[in-house]
């Protein structure tokens, strides 16, 4: 019942910025955690960013911290991913995922996709040099 839908993706060059959305509908959006991951071809899935239930903690994966920055929006059901700097080591399908919050939610949690019971389909990033 619980759908997540990501939008944004595309081409972009080095150096360059692209944003990515996601669209929750199904559930109550307010109680979730909210994480987004990403998957290159050949590669392992690969923690990006989370931001909790509240908006009011955020964490990143050290490949992109300080270049990326996650946001959510409880009026609207969405989560975005601001990604500045892009590199072409940034090139994957971007996902989207949504696990329901509970006390303990910190970032060793929110940071492995077992966390997460929901996922969207995924949304294809491609930085050319």
């Amino acid at each position: 019942q619980v759908q997540l839908v990501e939008s944004g993706g595309g081409l972009v060059q080095a150096g360059g910025s692209l944003r990515v959305s996601c669209l929750v509908s199904g559930g109550t959006f307010s109680t979730y955690d909210m994480g987004w991951f990403r998957q290159a071809p050949g590669k392992e899935r690969e923690f990006v960013g989370a931001i909790s239930w509240s908006g009011r903690r955020t964490y990143y994966g050290d490949s992109v911290k300080d270049r990326f920055t996650i946001s959510r929006d409880n009026a609207k059901n969405t989560v975005d991913l601001q990604m500045n700097g892009l590199k072409p080591e940034d090139t994957a399908v971007y996902y989207c995922a949504a696990g329901v919050h509970s006390i303990g939610s910190d970032y060793y949690i929110l940071r492995t996709a077992n966390h997460y019971n929901y996922w969207g389909q995924g949304t294809q990033v491609t930085v050319s040099t």
